[in-house]
């Protein structure tokens, strides 16, 4: 994941008005925007991006976006990777325009 951010964050002069991040929870990694808030942009706000769950059984990493409802769903054009990497590929392919908007 860190080799990720190396890549994609914004650069440095830009990264007070937006970055780039992660977190990882239990058995998921989420990547998310960090931004100021509008109505007090002291305070930041993250704004979900991707996330990818793995399923220890199956071995799989099942790939999901966040649609307007702020639900995370699943990301039907390829729901499954077998490894991290190929679903950051998918993140920044981003062919359906669902990671990005």
């Amino acid at each position: 994941m860190d080799k990720f951010l190396d890549k994609h964050r914004p650069p440095v002069q830009m990264r007070r008005m937006v970055d780039l991040s992660y977190r990882i929870e239990n058995q998921s990694v989420e990547i998310f925007e960090v931004r100021p808030c509008f109505e007090n942009p002291k305070e930041m706000f993250e704004n979900p991006v991707a996330k990818a769950t793995y399923v220890k059984s199956r071995k799989i990493w099942k790939i999901y976006w966040q649609r307007k409802d702020l639900n995370w769903h699943i990301y039907k054009p390829q729901p499954e990777v077998k490894y991290l990497e190929e679903f950051l590929d998918i993140v920044v392919e981003d062919k359906f325009s669902c990671f990005s908007g």
